[in-house]
């Protein structure tokens, strides 16, 4: 329970995300969106064009023509970075609900849906498909998730003490079943080896606590596996801050690798929540942490969960 802070990796350094210079003609509608596309999935994973570079072994010019649409890549191109981003080559080159009339009609079901909707629909569908019954222990677990820096460790810790139950940072179980902090498995096997670890970490935590408070890493959402398995075991909190509180609390921890070599890292981790937000946004509750001391924080945080808890038992 007395785990020290995670330090994992935010951002790398990135390239210039800019339109390549002398481009002046017209772009492709199809490939102006596929390179957005690709942009999207790469800042939803918390990559830099470089890491994504260096995963894929393409050049980062040549990825930097990709996302501004300039760029008309090979099928094989396509499919490594659909490979490194850990999604369908249908989700990079375009809308996978467009490929049967049922997805054409499920998805006017869904369309204009707000998100409170839309989320009693994927609740809905996990129940329907769900192989094994509903965690009676879900709400018992206390999954914190947000990107690094919101407070996740700190109130996570905190709240956990209070509710007596053990406090688990999912980057130090990767860690111990790893035997190497993140930033080596990324660096020596790749992003694919890191997913199967968080895989494999989030299915441990879940069958060894019936009870707990977890401080998840922030770009877990971003894999649909892992993400579908902590929200149906543990009652989801997203933790909020404004890209500048992030970025403050990091650096106040005295860690500089955020600021360090990279010009451009404030944008960078704009991009990442822009990217992330939809997702984090699947919570079951959010709280904004920002311009808010530690102990102001944890209480409105304490409170709030604990409403919301008992609201939903009260409904059954």
């Amino acid at each position: 329970m007395n785990q020290n802070y995670s330090r994992e990796p935010l951002t790398d350094a990135a390239a210039d995300e800019s339109t390549p210079s002398g481009e002046r003609a017209e772009r492709d509608p199809f490939l102006t969106a596929m390179g957005e596309r690709v942009r999207l999935l790469r800042a939803r994973r918390g990559m830099t064009r470089k890491t994504l570079a260096l995963e894929t072994g393409l050049s980062e010019r040549h990825l930097a023509n990709l996302e501004s649409g300039v760029g008309n890549a090979s099928v094989l191109v396509l499919r490594q970075i659909a490979t490194t981003l850990n999604c369908s080559l249908a989700e990079v080159t375009g809308d996978e609900t467009t490929s049967s009339a049922e997805w054409l009609l499920i998805r006017e079901l869904l369309q204009g849906r707000d998100q409170a909707a839309l989320q009693r629909a994927r609740v809905a569908l996990a129940e329907m498909f769900a192989q094994v019954p509903r965690d009676p222990h879900r709400k018992d677990r206390i999954a914190l998730i947000g990107l690094r820096g919101a407070g996740k460790s700190t109130l996570g810790r905190m709240l956990a003490q209070e509710r007596k139950v053990p406090f688990v940072e999912l980057t130090r179980v990767i860690e111990q079943m790893a035997g190497c902090p993140p930033s080596e498995i990324h660096s020596l096997y790749g992003a694919s080896a890191y997913r199967r670890y968080e895989q494999r970490a989030m299915e441990a935590v879940i069958a060894e606590h019936e009870c707990a408070v977890i401080a998840s890493p922030g770009g877990l959402v971003s894999e649909a596996g892992t993400f579908n398995t902590l929200l149906a075991h543990c009652y989801t909190v997203w933790l909020q801050a404004t890209p500048e509180e992030h970025m403050r609390r990091v650096v106040a921890q005295g860690d500089m690798r955020p600021m360090s070599g990279n010009k451009e890292a404030m944008d960078d981790l704009k991009r990442i929540l822009a990217g992330r937000s939809e997702l984090y946004g699947r919570a079951d509750m959010s709280f904004d942490t920002s311009e808010q001391t530690l102990a102001d924080a944890y209480l409105q945080l304490r409170d709030r969960l604990a409403a919301r808890l008992a609201a939903e038992t009260a409904e059954g």
